[in-house]
């Protein structure tokens, strides 16, 4: 068993079904927009900018209802590119479409079953905590860094409370590096 604690893009598909082709471009765009996969499954190629490398994010399929518009990373539009050639809907053509309707947004269950498919590919034991909101988590924690005004607009949050209080989770590790600088630890000064 691998001892990463959540999925990462790199979860490959070994049958080349197209639900585990799949796999990649939905845990690639939660990886790598830090976004709700409920936002995700409704995404429409009409909201994807290849060429700008922006997503608008519509405000009916937001949570909070805050639309808004993202710059995505390398990695996001290489898994983009790799859908489109896949899946080449255009205008409202969902890019996670139902396997039956093509004119359908892929249903919540079936991105559960595709979480769970996607932990049986990475070797990884079911643990509780870990799903598709693992992964906005990790993007919260990961871009701790970022000051907070652009990581709730990066993240799709509408109050950097939410970000405080749910999502951002310092390991120990930055715990003790802050400290040490802080403090000067190891150094002669007091």
């Amino acid at each position: 068993m691998r001892p990463s604690s959540n999925l990462t893009p790199s979860t490959g598909s070994r049958d080349g079904s197209a639900s585990t082709r799949r796999i990649p471009t939905s845990s690639s765009a939660a990886h790598e927009t830090g976004h709700r996969i409920g936002a995700i499954r409704q995404l429409r190629w009409a909201d994807i900018d290849l060429d700008g490398r922006t997503i608008r994010w519509r405000g009916e399929h937001e949570k909070t209802g805050y639309e808004h518009r993202t710059p995505v990373t390398s990695k996001a539009l290489v898994a983009l590119e790799e859908a489109r050639r896949h899946n080449p809907g255009i205008g409202d053509a969902p890019l996670l479409a139902a396997p039956k309707d093509p004119f359908a947004s892929m249903s919540r269950s079936l991105a559960r079953d595709w979480w769970k498919k996607a932990e049986t590919l990475a070797e990884l034991e079911p643990k509780r905590g870990r799903g598709w909101h693992s992964l906005r988590r990790k993007f919260a924690s990961d871009l701790m860094d970022l000051p907070l005004k652009v990581l709730c607009d990066l993240g799709g949050w509408k109050t950097a409370e939410t970000v405080l209080q749910c999502y951002q989770r310092p390991e120990e590790d930055r715990l003790r590096k802050a400290i040490e600088e802080y403090r000067g630890v190891g150094s002669t000064s007091k």
